[in-house]
């Protein structure tokens, strides 16, 4: 079983600036902002949303096919995937421009200046959900806005189930929008902000749209997640991990965790808590693909974590 997983390639430019915005800025002269931050700190993460997942997906035993468009600046991050067994059939390269890339300086008091660059993301509907083969799951991640309308539309004609997640990108979308994906979409993942924002586009409670889907997974951080079905309401415990590195690819990990259990046939109970283990190894490491581990010692975690052995 395979899963087509559509959604970005990215690069994440990490600075720390080792001081705080504010002893730089002027509040009366914002009108006129010229400042310049000196960040002796650098380093250059592999992410985005579809190769995150992926990269997660491939750790736990499977055969991910991420599905994204990237820029001539793409080389240094194929060599990586195809050492990593990736595999890259559906992944576009537009030599006119960049692979998308965030650009994140952050100071001593862990405020945040973003600028975020999409790049090739932009042709995401340039990819077709039509050319990939032997497909039997597939998810909709942030992309170009295009691009998901058009893939969420090919998973639906082609009878393919798929996970809608927003994240990001759900500003790009109005409630009309939103109602459509949704819709379209065999199961929904958005996290605890994202949730809201979601019911006050569409005007949707949970019960109209866990009527829609077979399941709706809203994720609480460190609270854990719940999944709410037709039949039942699951809770989902966190668990704690060793120490907290770095959020980044946090929910990447965490959808990599639902598509192996449903991958694998597996109950909600269990799919969730793979899951929750998923988010909570990613966020002992900094950066969205710096983390590893093997099979077993999984599994090993997993009893330890829920007191159940992981089949």
């Amino acid at each position: 079983m395979t899963a087509l997983i559509c959604g970005s390639a990215a690069y994440d430019n990490i600075m720390v600036f080792e001081d705080s915005f504010k002893n730089h800025i002027l509040p009366d002269k914002i009108h006129m902002l010229n400042v310049a931050f000196l960040v002796p700190k650098l380093r250059r993460e592999f992410g985005g949303c579809a190769t995150n997942i992926a990269y997660n997906l491939k750790l736990l035993g499977e055969t991910p096919l991420p599905m994204a468009t990237v820029g001539s600046d793409f080389e240094p991050y194929r060599k990586r995937l195809k050492k990593l067994g990736i595999k890259q059939d559906y992944i576009r390269t537009l030599d006119d421009c960049y692979t998308a890339q965030a650009f994140i300086t952050t100071d001593l008091a862990s405020n945040q200046i973003i600028a975020f660059h999409p790049g090739a993301m932009n042709f995401s509907e340039k990819n077709k959900v039509t050319d990939a083969k032997n497909v039997t799951i597939g998810m909709v991640s942030p992309d170009g806005r295009t691009g998901m309308v058009k893939h969420a539309e090919q998973f639906a004609k082609k009878k393919i189930p798929f996970i809608f997640d927003p994240g990001q990108g759900m500003p790009m979308f109005n409630g009309d929008d939103l109602r459509k994906f949704i819709e379209q979409a065999t199961w929904v993942t958005v996290n605890d902000y994202e949730w809201e924002l979601l019911k006050d586009r569409t005007g949707w409670s949970e019960k109209d749209i866990v009527s829609r889907v077979d399941a709706l997974i809203v994720t609480l951080g460190a609270k854990g997640s719940v999944i709410h079905t037709k039949q039942k309401t699951h809770e989902i415990p966190s668990v704690k991990p060793k120490s907290v590195q770095d959020p980044t690819g946090c929910g990447d990990a965490y959808r990599a965790g639902l598509l192996y259990g449903l991958l694998n046939d597996l109950d909600w109970e269990t799919t969730g808590r793979i899951a929750s283990l998923m988010g909570a190894i990613k966020i002992e490491h900094q950066g969205p693909q710096n983390h590893t581990f093997t099979l077993e010692s999984f599994k090993k975690r997993y009893k330890a974590a829920f007191g159940q052995k992981l089949k």
